[in-house]
This record gives structure tokens, C-alpha cells and sequence, in this order.
């Protein structure tokens, strides 16, 4: 007796030309291309801040504090010689040139965002999917998601941190811990859709295995709305860890992150606005961008959003 082999997820997700389309579709987009340029050129500034002319962000000098920008200083080097060190940001209360801070910053924000977003999306993903097939554990653990999105996310992260040692580690498990149930939800609902697909009920009634059937049918279609989601948690992770900085309960001052340049700089913000200025300018262009680039991956890979709108 022949045996009827299930369509795979591959064919039911992606037809033979969905791929150069989406490629295509994605070029075109002008939200898509703007968001994605303006994030390359902020990390290729923070990965390549030791060579765009800067000095060690740490370095402080009580003599030229709370410069405004362009200010020259003369600085003599370990063999006596001097140098000219143009402060194109000014400086700050300490003396520390706020042009290295700011872009040495750029590349710990931005490694935050991607962090916290790559390891949300791994638990969530597990999470979700087991709670979307086994419907027995879906009652207790959307409880326990729906507990934790009950807590703003900004108090819940700074409970965390302030249980634990202040530290870039400490601040991406506080971000992570909120963003995980919304990953969850995502995914659930996703896999409650696609298990009643014909082609998954086609795999199940020739025995397929529940560990296959759920990579090979299901995992597929949860990508395109992670990709979305992903970009979002990106620029929530960038904008909290920020604040955390500025309440002082975020990564320590001798690390340079965009809201701890703002946080000591606030006190003589109307006389020095410079301490504040340049990293909020790359601060909401980062935001900017990222949630440019979701929402043209939003209508890219799911047109009937944009129809909604």
C-alpha cells in the first residue's frame, strides 16, 4: 500500500522564487535601506573607534573638565614630545573627551542590543514551541509569562540589577528576563496556527516523530515573524540599558555606554548641553534606525500588515 508523504515545511513556506522575491521586495524598500544603512555606519564607528583619531575614554584630566567642542588641548607624550589632542566633543566634568567615549559606547550599546535579543530569541523559541505543541504545559507556563509581562519592564530590570552586582552581564540578564514572555506569546501563536495546517496533520497521520515534525513543519514559520521581533527587542534593550545607566543601577562609569555619558552630564546640562547632546543624537538615530528596519521587514515578509495600516 502506498504511503502519502507529507508536504515539507520548505514547500508550504517558501514556493520555488519566494526567496529572490523577498530579496528583491527588500532592496525596494526605502525603510528597509535607510534603517540598514544608518545601523552599519553606527557600527562600523564603534568597531572601528581606536582608529578615528580618538584617545582612552577612561583617560581624566582635571585641567581641561567641561570643554565645549573643538577645544585643543597640549599634551606631552611619554617621551617628552607634545601633541595636539582636538576634543571635537568637548569633555566632561572629568576631563574625559566625550568624541572617545561616544563612539567607543556606540560598540557596547549596540553589542547589548544584539545580545539580549539573540539570547531572548533562543529561550523564547524553545519555550514557545513546546508550550505551543504540548498543550497540557500551555496553561501553566502562559500563567507564569503573563506574571512577568505584568511588570513593567524598566522596574523588573532594575530589581534584577539591584539584586546583583552592577556589570554588563547583570544588565543583559535584567533586559533579557522581560523580552523572553513576549517571544514566547509570538512564537505560541504561531505554533497553534501552523499545527492545524493541512501538511502538519498529513506529517502526523504517517507517523512522523514529534522532534522532526516540529523542525521540519513548524520552525520555518516562526523565522519571518522572530526576524521582525528580533530588531524590535534590539532597540527596547538599547533604550533600557540607557536608562539604566542615566539611574546610575546600570554598567559602571568606567565603561562607556550612551546613557551613562548623559547620566554625568545632566547635573550642568544647561551650561555644558554637550555632555548630553552628542550621545542622545546617536542614542535616537540608533533607535531610529532599528525600528526603521523593523517595520520595513514587517511589510516586506508580511504585505497584509501594511495593507492594515
Amino acid at each position: 500500500m502506498p504511503t502519502v508523504e507529507a508536504p515539507t515545511a520548505i514547500d508550504s513556506v517558501r514556493p520555488p522564487g519566494r526567496q529572490t522575491g523577498v530579496r528583491s521586495r527588500l532592496l525596494k524598500s526605502p525603510t528597509v535601506v535607510v534603517g540598514a544603512a544608518i545601523l552599519a555606519v553606527i557600527l562600523a564607528i564603534g568597531l572601528a573607534a581606536p582608529w578615528l583619531d580618538t584617545v582612552d575614554p577612561a583617560a581624566i584630566n582635571p585641567a581641561v573638565r567641561n570643554k565645549g567642542p573643538g577645544f585643543v588641548e597640549l599634551a606631552r607624550n611619554a617621551d617628552g614630545t607634545q601633541r595636539m589632542i582636538e576634543h571635537r566633543m568637548g569633555t566632561d566634568t572629568l576631563g574625559r573627551d566625550v568624541y572617545s567615549r561616544v563612539l567607543y559606547g556606540a560598540c557596547t550599546s549596540l553589542r547589548v542590543g544584539v545580545t539580549v535579543a539573540a539570547i531572548s530569541i533562543a529561550i523564547g523559541l524553545c519555550i514557545g514551541l513546546i508550550v505551543g505543541y504540548v498543550r497540557w504545559l500551555d496553561g501553566i507556563v502562559m500563567r507564569v509569562m503573563g506574571g512577568v509581562m505584568a511588570i513593567p519592564a524598566i522596574l523588573l530590570a532594575i530589581a534584577v540589577v539591584s539584586l546583583s552586582s552592577a556589570g554588563l552581564v547583570a544588565v543583559i540578564v535584567a533586559i533579557v528576563i522581560p523580552e523572553i514572555p513576549r517571544v514566547v506569546r509570538l512564537v505560541r501563536s504561531v505554533v497553534l496556527s501552523v499545527r492545524e495546517e493541512p501538511y502538519v496533520e498529513a506529517a502526523i497521520s504517517v507517523g512522523t516523530p514529534t522532534l522532526p515534525l516540529v523542525i521540519r513543519h513548524i520552525l520555518p514559520n516562526t523565522i519571518p515573524p522572530l526576524i521582525v521581533q528580533a530588531t524590535y527587542i534590539v532597540a527596547v534593550a538599547i533604550l533600557i540599558e540607557a536608562i539604566l545607566s542615566f539611574l546610575g543601577v546600570g554598567i559602571p562609569p568606567e565603561t562607556p555606554t550612551w546613557g551613562n555619558i548623559m547620566a554625568e552630564g545632566r547635573a550642568l546640562f544647561r551650561i555644558f548641553p554637550h555632555n548630553i547632546l552628542y550621545p542622545g543624537i546617536f542614542l535616537a538615530l540608533t533607535i531610529l534606525a532599528v525600528n526603521m528596519l523593523g517595520d520595513g521587514l514587517r511589510d516586506t515578509l508580511d504585505p497584509r500588515m501594511k495593507k492594515r495600516l
